[in-house]
């Protein structure tokens, strides 16, 4: 007796929230898009480049540098958690308003709690839990956001995109510091405002933009091994996610480690205060954001574009780095104030190369459509990771190991290998 063998169920359709995107988005979406990564990087840059170190120095004038990098060091070490976990619990929300949205916004006003709490410390413990707050809201909302990329964009227009959205985030830290230094000058009312505007800015992205939603059946079943298991990618089955990794590791450790102390830095080495009497060092700093601003905004479009036609993003993330180092040994070497300009005018074109190509590079090492976020996460542990081991390399090498020069030689040397390693890709041109 023979049986008729079972015939196979016919592949289960993809519903649109895990599907490959086809139809190129258009302007209103990244114009939304854009606005909240400009009101998430003035939530990070704010605090870290004018309203901690101020807040640090009058908390704990001496060894301000130490207690600096113990507080941005312990924040980062919070943001490398809270990335990639919001952006798998993203991947698994199978709510009506979304995957990505819910979090969007929880994350805009947990950010915008922690900064007003900020606002009204004095101590450095307080600091440090302010701002441990305000890096898991900000992450949270950080993840959201850059899924929104693979999962609204196709591959042939991410460069162009990635370079959009890149400009607003630059933008974001000139709207800061302008903020804090001219508009709203005292560290309590900068902190106020930026956790005003970063829900306001938020909201328009959140209540007029689509955010597929994931059918329950599509979801995983919950294990807490597997979910944990979940944030490891092995580097031998996915290559090429784990070479991407490591350069955009390198290239933020290298940017890091120049802007850590870029405010002390101004006072201590280049005698900024001293040698124009009247000048605050936020005011120099504020002009070394604006040249770097118009540089990164001047390439980062453009090397998104020429990155989507010729099809090659591994040789401009290469130049990148080398462009971006030699900023960094014009401050080893010539602490002057006109030789500082230059270099914020080519560590802006660097990373403004850097930002849209890299971004739109990640996107298509991605391992798999259902976790996306968490995957973007712990490739986010990229960038933030860097903000927990330089204050471990910088402080000692400021404190006694060479001082400045060394420092910035040392970010010179990442930046260029980080910029070489790309090479290891082999799957992207």
């Amino acid at each position: 007796m023979t049986t008729t063998p079972p015939v196979p169920p016919p592949p289960r359709e993809l519903p649109e929230a895990l599907a490959e995107p086809f139809k190129r988005v258009g302007a209103r979406w990244v114009t939304l898009i854009s606005l909240v990564n400009l009101a998430l990087w003035m939530g990070y840059i704010g605090p870290l480049q004018v309203l901690l170190p101020r807040q640090i120095e009058a908390a704990a004038p001496v060894g301000k540098e130490a207690v600096l990098a113990w507080v941005t060091g312990v924040g980062a070490a919070v943001a490398m958690v809270f990335n990639p976990v919001a952006g798998a619990l993203s991947d698994r929300t199978t709510g009506r308003f979304g995957r990505r949205h819910p979090w969007t916004l929880a994350g805009a006003f947990a950010g915008a709690a922690g900064l007003a709490f900020l606002a009204f410390q004095g101590s450095v413990w307080g600091v440090a839990v302010g701002w441990c707050v305000t890096q898991a809201g900000l992450n949270a909302l950080q993840a959201s956001v850059t899924a929104g990329v693979p999962d609204h964009v196709p591959v042939s227009q991410r460069g162009a995109v990635s370079g959009w959205i890149g400009v607003p985030q630059v933008l974001g830290v000139v709207t800061a510091v302008v903020l804090v230094t001219v508009l709203f000058t005292t560290v309590r009312s900068g902190y106020l405002a930026i956790a005003v505007l970063i829900p306001l800015i938020t909201l328009p992205f959140v209540l007029s933009t689509s955010d597929p939603r994931l059918p329950r059946e599509h979801r995983p079943p919950f294990e807490v091994k597997e979910f944990l298991r979940g944030f490891w990618i092995s580097p031998r089955a996915h290559p090429d996610f784990a070479w991407a990794w490591v350069t955009r590791f390198l290239m933020m450790l290298g940017n890091a480690l120049a802007l850590l102390y870029l405010l002390y830095f101004l006072v201590d080495a280049v005698g900024y205060e001293r040698r124009y009497p009247g000048s605050r060092a936020e005011d120099g700093l504020l002009v070394l954001i604006l040249i770097y601003t118009a540089a990164v905004v001047a390439t980062t479009v453009v090397a998104g574009v020429v990155s989507d036609r010729l099809g090659r993003r591994r040789a401009l993330v290469c130049v990148s780095g080398v462009v971006s180092a030699m900023p960094m040994a014009l401050m080893a070497f010539w602490p002057e104030w006109p030789v500082i300009m230059v270099g914020a005018g080519l560590l802006g074109v660097g990373y403004g190369i850097y930002l849209s190509v890299d971004s739109a590079l990640v996107t298509e090492v991605l391992p798999a459509a259902a976790g996306r976020a968490k995957d973007l996460g712990v490739i986010n542990i990229a960038s933030t990771g860097p903000q927990v081991i330089s204050p471990v390399i910088a402080g000692p090498i400021v404190a006694g190991f060479g001082g400045y020069p060394v420092l910035y030689l040392t970010a010179a040397v990442v930046s260029v290998v980080g910029g070489l390693l790309v090479w290891r890709i082999r799957l992207v041109a």
